[in-house]
């Protein structure tokens, strides 16, 4: 009972929406990749969220039906999954670069290699990226938390964090009310542990908080969309690992101008949920 209890919390986690499916006509449509082998999902009937990276709090890419036939390259170590098939850490890369948890596909009796490419990068859009590859946790200036100036992004522990464009360095700082930032915080705390603002064109500033130790980069630095800034981590005000991402109309960075990384994003072709 208590095992059938976990299958049903991770398949939650990994099937809430979306609409694509990943069946052998969408497949051949892929760019061409080396398939070592095809699998079945077997969910008991709930839709399987496809990620773009082996963890359930990668972004929705899509979703496969339970009984749907997958095409798979490799596979990759990630959040672990207690699953209808089998209960493991790795997630299958299909072919149209997309994953899902191997807990939930059946397959035959093939070697699946191990990936030997990282995970997608975050989406771009002319000259402007999303930082993580991450789904949304934390809206902007919600009911609950209205004084929320960004949003919070689900992704992992020493996850990459990307310059959404290009710019230059304006802030490399530690603030937290105590202590240091180079250890894990907690919601007791005030600030945004350390973090990071790059200068863009047109006076837009981003903001990049908690991040897990030092950012790689330094005050004037200039720097290309993409460049790493930092990893993700914790540090500061915050309960769990995760990106807190602001986008400001103004330099320096208020409340006053802090404007939504959603509409922002969406304005530019690209997509946070």
């Amino acid at each position: 009972m208590k095992k059938r209890r976990h299958q049903r919390t991770a398949l939650a986690l990994l099937a809430t929406g979306g609409t694509l499916l990943l069946d052998p006509a969408a497949a051949s449509a892929a760019p061409s990749v080396k398939v070592a082998g095809t699998g079945t999902v077997v969910t008991g009937g709930t839709a399987l969220n496809a990620r773009s990276g082996p963890s359930a709090s990668s972004t929705r890419t899509g979703t496969v039906r339970n009984g749907t036939t997958v095409s798979i390259v490799c596979r990759v170590a990630g959040q672990f999954i207690s699953g209808t098939v089998t209960n493991t850490g790795y997630w299958d890369r299909l072919s149209d670069n997309s994953f899902v948890s191997d807990a939930y596909v059946r397959r035959g009796d093939f070697a699946i290699p191990k990936c030997t490419t990282a995970a997608p990068l975050p989406a771009v859009a002319g000259a402007w990226m999303l930082p993580v590859t991450a789904g949304l946790i934390s809206g902007f200036r919600t009911g609950p938390r209205p004084a929320h100036d960004g949003v919070d992004l689900a992704a992992t522990r020493n996850t990459p964090i990307r310059a959404a464009s290009s710019g230059t360095v304006i802030r490399v700082v530690c603030n937290v009310s105590k202590g240091s930032c180079d250890v894990d915080g907690n919601g007791s705390l005030s600030g945004c542990g350390w973090y990071v603002e790059v200068l863009h064109a047109g006076g837009i500033v981003t903001r990049y908080c908690h991040l897990v130790r030092r950012p790689e980069v330094s005050v004037g630095e200039t720097v290309a969309r993409g460049a790493v800034l930092g990893h993700v981590g914790t540090s500061g005000s915050s309960s769990g690992p995760h990106l807190h991402f602001e986008v400001h109309n103004g330099s320096p960075a208020t409340r006053a101008n802090a404007v939504s990384p959603i509409t922002f994003m969406r304005a530019r072709g690209l997509v946070i949920s």
